[in-house]
């Protein structure tokens, strides 16, 4: 792999935590930026900086060569269409802003039999399949293309028809609702399936926007949706699709984000094929560091945690709670000298 001489090293790091077997320190993600080429020059429209495939694909060189990467941190980039991209298989349209995109529901109400399938022949499947494929001929196996952003099941539905719409759905017809995230969970495998065959041409493993790596299937699962709804609703409509879809990954980890979602941490932590949690705080609440009684319940239970810290401080806080087997530190350093001493201090935290 061209940025790194150690690619082999860092999927075996990242194969021990996936087996809760880094009995020495974290796996640590930690990445800073250099400017070492040209800046790159954008397209002049928002939407094309999202879609113009051969600028997609000069800009993902452009991110992985103009990074520097310490510890298990790897060179790597995800096709990015935004996370309502799977909706748009379905229907709904995509908008595009500077820094995420969206999707204009589709759905005024549910039909008794609705059967849903994507449109493998529509614009988006085929935008999603043609910016994976150049993004992995630009990369020539030099760096890791990751799999793009998915969310099935129920935020596929909260996509297409609305968050406070399905909301009210799951009260007034939720006969009809049912059927539908495994309905889904069909598009989901077959979508997947084509991105895989993609980007593992070049290299051994697979990641997401997560950038974490398996040497097989791996995925983020989630379901933003349940910061919403009650654990009734969560038993009926969104368990049987996330038992499904982690039977079916060889890895995963579940994106638990906010405080909202905690009520359902329990739920998620009796699923024996969910490998992992990732805890998400959110904006304004306190760092991860400062959760230790859902820290500490997610690896009494097994499982791994990936978690994100801003600084050598939140890192200390966080190594007198949790124990290293199975977690995942993302940081972003402000240049490399405070990447590398960032995985040295983790070294020193968790060997005492």
């Amino acid at each position: 792999m061209k940025y790194i001489d150690h690619y082999d090293k860092v999927l075996e790091k990242y194969n021990e935590a996936w087996h809760l077997e880094n009995h020495d320190r974290p796996v640590m993600n930690v990445t800073s930026w250099e400017q070492k080429t040209p800046v790159l020059k954008e397209p002049d429209s928002v939407e094309a900086r999202w879609l113009d495939t051969d600028f997609v694909a000069r800009k993902a060189r452009y991110i992985v060569e103009n990074q520097h990467y310490s510890g298990e941190s790897f060179p790597t980039v995800f096709t990015n269409l935004g996370p309502d991209l799977f909706a748009a298989l379905y229907g709904a349209e995509l908008k595009f802003g500077e820094s995420t995109s969206w999707s204009e529901h589709c759905i005024s109400e549910w039909k008794e039999g609705m059967r849903l399938t994507p449109d493998r022949n529509g614009k988006w499947y085929k935008k999603i399949i043609e910016l994976t494929e150049a993004m992995v001929e630009e990369s020539k196996g030099d760096y890791v293309v990751g799999i793009t952003d998915i969310h099935p099941g129920m935020d596929a539905l909260v996509a297409m028809r609305g968050p406070q719409e399905l909301c009210m759905d799951l009260y007034d017809c939720p006969e009809l609702i049912k059927p539908l995230p495994m309905q889904l969970f069909e598009g989901f495998k077959q979508l997947y399936d084509d991105l895989y065959r993609i980007v593992t041409r070049y290299t051994k493993g697979t990641t997401t926007w997560m950038k974490i790596l398996s040497d097989d299937k791996s995925y983020v699962t989630s379901c933003d949706l349940i910061c919403m709804i009650s654990q009734d609703n969560f038993d009926e409509f969104v368990r049987e699709e996330l038992i499904a879809e982690t039977k079916w990954l060889d890895k995963n980890i579940f994106h638990l984000d906010g405080p909202g979602a905690l009520r359902h941490l329990d739920a998620l932590l009796e699923i024996p094929t969910i490998n992992g949690i990732q805890w998400v705080p959110g904006a304004g609440a306190p760092p991860v560091g400062d959760w230790p009684e859902v820290l500490q319940k997610v690896q009494r239970a097994g499982k791994m945690l990936q978690l994100h810290v801003d600084n050598a401080n939140e890192l200390k806080t966080l190594s007198e709670v949790v124990k290293p087997e199975g977690v995942i530190i993302d940081c972003y350093a402000a240049n490399a000298e405070q990447a590398d001493e960032l995985v040295r201090y983790a070294e020193k935290l968790w060997k005492k």
